[in-house]
């Protein structure tokens, strides 16, 4: 028994040179030289493209004499790299003695450097060498200036609209929340009174808020609103940090058949319209009843007013019915105003009806509107 207890510690203590043999041959060497950018170089960032950087240094030497493995690192100008504001390994997970760096990134990383949206500021940046651990920095660094396009670095995935000014009120908890529209634009219609306002990532916790100044979309502070309670369409472009601001004095039914506006709607809450109790009347012309109609919104950007329609994705339609698709009723900017064309029709049963005309600009799902007959 003694022997096989000799014998095995005997085997223990072998296996654990070989690991500290191995653990030996991770040392790798330090990155003597950098090759590129040169040092101070100037980017004016363009993240929308798919424009890059090469970062390139001269390769690290291994013990084992096997692979090295790279990781770039930036700071902050006036850093040490104790805490460098970000990191990535090299090309090719890590191989490569390059890094291809896009635009977007480095927006990025000029953004966690505390470089402002339209601003221009250096970052610094080195090489770590490794073969998995015990990483080398490199005594050489560099400097590379960075100018930001306006817009965020990184774009919401929801925001919600909070404020005394709101129709919600001032409970984070109840913010309304914008409809995405297209990548990092976001828009809701709602009205605004006297108060304050803001923008916020996300309706719980402690949330990054945005606010307006002039045309433009920034991260912090409040928005005052004075004056009398109106109706907006707030657009807002995280990716050039602009807001469109949109007052809709008016929203009508045209009929078509009349080429005017029949009559409009009143504005209730949560970008909800309604006309009540409305007397729906399809004209008689000499081939039968005409029952076209669609929406015009008499709009005000904050010099003129202007209109906008919305009817339709047909150039024409047949009368729906019960089983029509929920589409059938979806509202769609058009830019043809013409008399006829892109109109909904009426179903049958709503001729000499008293019917409820509901347009819906809520942000849960598409744009629509119905037509209740009374």
């Amino acid at each position: 028994m003694l022997q096989y207890m000799t014998l095995g510690l005997a085997l223990l203590a072998f296996m654990a040179c070989e690991k500290d043999k191995n653990l030996d041959h991770t040392a790798v060497t330090a990155v003597k030289n950098i090759f590129t950018p040169e040092d101070n170089r100037f980017v004016k960032l363009q993240p929308a493209t798919s424009a890059s950087v090469v970062f390139e240094w001269e390769q690290a030497k291994a013990e084992d004499g096997g692979l090295v493995m790279y990781e770039i690192a930036f700071d902050k100008e006036g850093g040490d790299f104790s805490k460098p504001v970000y990191k990535m390994v090299s090309d090719n997970g890590g191989v490569y003695n390059r890094a291809t760096v896009t635009h977007k990134t480095l927006n990025s990383v000029a953004s966690l450097a505390g470089i402002p949206s339209l601003g221009t500021g250096k970052l610094k940046w080195t090489v770590y060498s490794s073969k998995g651990i015990n990483e080398v920095k490199s005594a050489v660094t560099r400097t590379i200036e960075l100018q930001r396009p306006a817009g965020f670095a990184t774009l919401p995935a929801d925001v919600f609209l909070t404020g005394t000014a709101t129709e919600a009120g001032a409970t984070l908890a109840s913010a309304a929340k914008l409809k995405q529209v297209a990548n990092g634009i976001f828009e809701i219609y709602t009205s605004l009174k006297a108060g304050t306002y803001n923008f916020a990532d996300r309706n719980t916790g402690t949330p990054t808020t945005y606010s307006i100044s002039g045309g433009d979309l920034k991260e912090g502070g409040t928005t005052t609103v004075t004056g009398a309670t109106k109706v907006y369409r707030i657009n807002l472009d995280f990716n050039n940090a602009s807001v469109t601001m949109t007052e809709v004095k008016e929203i009508g039914l045209w009929f078509a058949p009349n080429n005017t506006i029949w009559f409009n709607l009143n504005y209730t809450a949560n970008g909800i319209w309604k006309a009540e109790n409305q007397s729906i009347v399809f004209r008689q012309e000499s081939w039968g009843r005409d029952e076209r109609y669609k929406f015009r919104l008499k709009v005000n950007d904050g010099t003129a007013d202007s209109f906008e329609w919305m009817g339709s994705s047909n150039a024409d339609n047949q009368r729906p019915t019960s089983g029509s698709p929920a589409s059938y009723w979806f509202l769609n900017k058009i830019a043809n105003n013409d008399q006829w064309n892109y109109c909904y029709k009426f179903q049958t049963e709503a001729d000499n009806k008293n019917c409820d005309i509901i347009v819906n600009f809520t942000t849960g799902g598409s744009y629509t509107h119905q037509v209740v007959i009374k």
